[in-house]
């Protein structure tokens, strides 16, 4: 395959616009070329609204020939840090609602036209007045419920750059896979049970899950599956991340959660290294089944490495187990899966009936619909008595580290959506609950998660490591991850298998 048009992160895109070594059109159209290159393999871009975009890059370029002088141009890249550059937004989620880009939810119940958005999501405004110029949508599995993106909607599954044999993650899989390959800089993802971090571990990205109500998912939703749920980015390099927080970050009017208490900006938080932290390690799962070998060596080194720059890790257990994070998360999932397609249901004005959706979707929409009100603010109290138990944790340690996922990337159709059963699907023996033991704990709890690309499997496949911290700890995350960044400068941003 070719070489990637632009193998920088997002933050030097944006300056190399506003420098002029090209205009914002010019990057949009060689973003196209690379998503008709690319696409046709990965499936990660399920809808494409070029002539809009072109019309925003348009008005980008002219901003720019109006600044006189370099300073005007400084002016204009502070005000809008990410000037040009194009942006994918996740086809799951209200927060980035778009009335001239559907959402068809990974979902044939909507159409192959999808859902219109009556308004403007609060984070695709806040995308917009940062310079993004939005292109399109990034595939996800149906309603995001599963760790692996295979939508039958978008007419198969979505494809790892590294290795087109194994699965991107989900449910932000094609944000992932389309950032990995180069088609884009950055995308837009979020995250209810690990969905930025899955596809980040899986495709050897950056992926933050914020602190609950950092981030606005209004004015359509006030949360997203009780709270689990929250938007960010997967991006190649902590800046971004850093930096795409700080143009996203605030709750919006209405929300009804505080957003937690922010720096004055993330990005210029990480010039200031963190002093030595305390650092609990769990590199098995919580109930001590080991993970992977190759996982575990590789978030091993990535604790060595940690404590070289100066922190102290030591091996903890969290006295709760796997099942005691996954059950509770699974039933507001299915809750929430279950309101959504009712909502559906009652604007069509006809129910769903099971050959409209995967059978592992039907199958949630039943275990949703079987939910009753004492089930579900029980599950609500399962996870509000996991945040005082991570509390508690926080008093003695910094931050928590695991691995990101319990093995490497897993192979295309393992995880697809054919189970009927949804608790098998996601409890069962083989159910996703033994691939991503991980990263439901903080979407339980609401606190940040970061994971990070820390390593390679025995066949070359991307191994994330993740850190966890207090709720509002985000800066602290972003600084620790900036530190590692630094220290590692060697590692690849793009997946050689597409971008050589």
């Amino acid at each position: 395959m070719r070489q990637p048009w632009f193998s920088g992160d997002a933050t030097a895109l944006a300056a190399a616009i506003v420098r002029g070594e090209f205009s914002a059109m010019q990057a949009l159209e060689r973003t196209l070329a690379a998503v008709e290159t690319l696409n046709p393999r990965l499936n990660a871009v399920c809808l494409q609204r070029p002539e809009l975009a072109r019309t925003a890059a348009a008005a980008c370029d002219a901003a720019l020939a109006a600044c006189r002088d370099d300073a005007a141009r400084a002016q204009l890249l502070r005000a809008r840090p990410f000037f040009g550059v194009p942006l994918l937004l996740k086809d799951v989620g209200p927060a980035t609602a778009h009335p001239d880009f559907p959402s068809r939810l990974g979902s044939r119940v909507l159409g192959p036209k999808g859902q219109d958005w009556p308004v403007m999501g609060a984070l695709a405004e806040r995308y917009l007045a940062a310079g993004f110029v939005v292109f399109g949508r990034s595939t996800s599995p149906e309603m995001g419920i599963s760790a692996s993106t295979e939508a039958v909607a978008y007419g198969g599954p979505t494809r790892n750059p590294w290795n087109i044999d194994h699965s991107a993650g989900g449910s932000s899989g094609g944000a992932a896979s389309a950032t990995a390959s180069g088609m884009v800089a950055i995308a837009h993802a979020n995250d209810g049970a690990g969905s930025i971090r899955i596809p980040a571990s899986a495709c050897g990205l950056v992926g933050l899950k914020p602190s609950r109500g950092l981030v606005p998912v209004g004015p359509l939703a006030g949360e997203g599956w009780g709270g689990l749920a929250i938007d960010h980015v997967v991006s190649r390099s902590v800046r971004d991340c850093a930096l795409a927080l700080d143009i996203s970050a605030g709750a919006d009017p209405g929300a009804p959660y505080a957003a937690p208490e922010r720096p004055a900006s993330y990005a210029a938080a990480l010039d200031a290294a963190p002093g030595g932290l305390r650092i609990g390690l769990c590199n098995s799962f919580f109930d001590g089944d080991p993970v992977h070998g190759d996982v575990a060596a590789a978030v091993a080194a990535f604790a060595a490495t940690l404590q070289r720059l100066g922190h102290h890790v030591e091996e903890t257990r969290l006295g709760f187990s796997t099942l005691d994070v996954v059950r509770p998360v699974m039933q507001v999932v299915a809750a929430g899966t279950a309101m959504g397609l009712e909502a559906i249901a009652a604007q069509r004005g006809r129910p769903i009936t099971p050959d409209e959706v995967e059978p592992v979707v039907w199958g949630a929409l039943q275990v949703g619909r079987s939910c009753t009100g004492p089930d579900y603010l029980r599950a609500l109290h399962a996870l509000h008595a996991l945040g005082r138990r991570m509390a508690a944790f926080h008093q003695r340690f910094d931050l928590l580290l695991t691995p990101t996922l319990a093995e490497p990337p897993a192979r295309i159709g393992r995880f697809a959506m054919s189970n009927p059963d949804f608790i098998d699907y996601r409890l069962g023996p083989e159910g996703l609950w033994r691939y991503t033991p991980f990263t439901p704990l903080a979407n339980a709890t609401g606190a940040p998660s970061i994971s990070l690309p820390v390593g390679l499997s025995s066949n070359g496949l991307p191994i994330g490591a993740m850190l966890g911290a207090a709720l509002g700890e985000d800066a602290l995350l972003l600084r620790v991850a900036a530190q590692w960044e630094a220290a590692t400068p060697q590692r690849r941003t793009i997946a050689p298998a597409i971008g050589s």
